[in-house]
């Protein structure tokens, strides 16, 4: 039996078995997961626990507990290589106990052999413990990539995906060795291309396992599904030095759109936090929560809506991502409630019979047309927002106001009006956007 020990025990992680049981069950507790929610893919950091850990075990506990197989996907750190290589060890092992590999599925791989590559890597041996205290009869494949195109790793995903048994684990620290406030900088924007389903402008310099990154992020963005941040953090948190550091991100991997994830798992604290905030405007107190979902740290754009008996009360929002969803939800109903151009500032006695909806809105997509008719036919009634623009005049529809204007043309004339155009304006400058929302 040819068996990979691990290399990294006592350094990255406690060496053995008792102390590596208990720090784990320490990280996981600390970290539980707010919602009942599972994935069967995770970005996950590879530095050492006191590191990284609580933002690995974030992403572990997302896992799906029932799947069989788990793809490994990390870059080399010790060996020169080109493309992706695989070792025929028929174990790897940790000490928790081994984890078998699954070879059948990497002889169908087709990588070159390489097990020197793997003696020292710890990019593949600190997620093991994981997945040995979590899924311990899950199989593992390892994967090491150096030079690689991240369309072939996209498009191993995309085969494997279809079995509810396989699951993956894209293994990638972030940014390194810069200063603790440049090091946010850089990883927020990495962060950002991530949850946007971007790889245009992502260098390899932004993260160590920036091909694996990319697949998954291409994966997604080929299915409209979203990569839903776990944790952002960096090395200055656990070591106090802010000179020269190392940032660590998790997301995982929601099968269709953030907002759709956000009602499914976190309805009454978008509510709830509108409350807060009204309530913050009214002398109630400032009773906004420090600690709340990593979901919410992601840029987002919503429109905050208020009714009373039907009746609307105050709408505000945002047309673009520009701050966190945290703070845009927070901002924009306390404009509804008190900026509204349109209505006085709401009261104290209006809070009991107040009605509040939230829509989260996607990223605005440039519709390109050559006449008004072309415009029309690109829209899909009940389903687009609006945004049109010209120089200095625009306007915004939400896909609700569909019920109001069912046709298309009316819909049209209408948003002009309201941008300050005549109803029969058209001109080559004239630019259109459209999304989608999710309302809660």
């Amino acid at each position: 039996m040819n068996i990979k020990y691990e290399n990294a025990a006592g350094t990255f992680y406690p060496k053995t078995a008792n102390e590596l049981n208990n720090y784990l069950d320490i990280l996981l507790e600390e970290n539980r997961t707010d919602s009942d929610f599972k994935t069967r893919a995770i970005i996950v950091p590879h530095a050492g626990y006191i590191y990284s850990g609580s933002v690995a075990a974030k992403c572990f506990k997302y896992l799906d507990k029932n799947v069989k197989n788990i793809f490994i996907f990390a870059p080399s750190h010790y060996a020169r290589i080109f493309g992706c290589i695989r070792s025929d060890y028929s174990q790897f092992n940790t000490p928790l106990g081994s984890l078998v590999v699954n070879n059948e599925i990497l002889n169908k791989l087709d990588f070159e052999i390489n097990n020197q590559a793997f003696e020292k890597e710890h990019s593949v041996e600190v997620q093991l413990p994981f997945i040995k205290k979590l899924i311990p009869d899950a199989k593992i494949i390892p994967v090491l990539y150096g030079c690689e195109d991240y369309n072939n790793i996209s498009k191993i995903i995309s085969e494997y995906w279809g079995s509810k048994e396989n699951a993956f684990v894209i293994s990638s620290d972030l940014s390194h060795f810069y200063p603790a406030k440049e090091t946010e900088k850089i990883d927020n924007y990495t962060a950002n291309l991530i949850e946007n389903n971007e790889t245009r402008n992502f260098e390899a310099e932004m993260a160590c396992g920036a091909v694996g990154i990319c697949a998954i992020t291409n994966f997604a963005k080929g299915r409209d599904y979203s990569l839903i941040r776990s944790g952002l953090t960096n090395s200055s948190e656990a070591t106090g030095d802010t000179s020269r550091t190392v940032g660590y991100g998790g997301w995982f991997l929601y099968e269709g759109v953030k907002g759709e994830y956000i009602k499914r798992y976190h309805k009454e604290f978008v509510i709830d936090l509108c409350k807060k905030s009204i309530e913050g405007g009214l002398n109630l107190g400032n009773s906004l929560p420090k600690k709340y979902p990593e979901v919410f740290n992601q840029s987002g754009a919503s429109f905050v809506t208020l009714e009373i008996k039907g009746n609307l009360r105050g709408c505000i929002g945002s047309i673009i991502p520009y701050r966190s969803l945290f703070n845009d939800i927070v901002k924009n109903a306390h404009s509804a409630a008190f900026s509204d151009p349109r209505f006085s500032p709401l009261t104290i006695n209006e809070l009991d019979n107040l009605d509040i909806s939230v829509s989260i809105l996607s990223k605005p997509q440039k519709i390109n047309f050559e006449t008004e008719k072309e415009l029309l036919d690109k829209l899909t009634p009940e389903k687009d927002g609006l945004i049109i623009r010209d120089g200095n005049y625009q306007a915004v529809y939400l896909p609700e106001v569909w019920e109001v204007i069912p046709d298309k043309s009316e819909f049209l004339v209408s948003l002009k009006q309201k941008a300050g155009l005549s109803k029969t304006y058209f001109s080559e400058s004239l630019e259109a956007f459209k999304f989608y929302t999710t309302k809660i």
